[in-house]
């Protein structure tokens, strides 16, 4: 059961990690990037929420249960 959640835990944060990415490349990201010298704060807690999420997946897999 472990190993699934971690695998869950994986999968949402690789989807985080890509929304992320594509809300940094969007229009609204670089007019906010143009007058304050950073992407939205959507993009950035999409991307430190994939990263979280990542980090728990695989922190997850050498505790699996047997």
């Amino acid at each position: 059961m472990n190993k699934i959640l971690s695998l869950a835990f994986l999968a949402a944060g690789i989807l985080l990690i890509v929304f992320g990415v594509i809300a940094a490349d969007s229009l609204g990201s670089d007019i906010s990037r143009f007058f304050t010298g950073s992407p939205t704060d959507k993009a950035i807690w999409l991307l430190i929420g994939g990263i979280a999420a990542v980090a728990v997946g695989l922190a997850g897999f050498p505790r699996g249960s047997k």
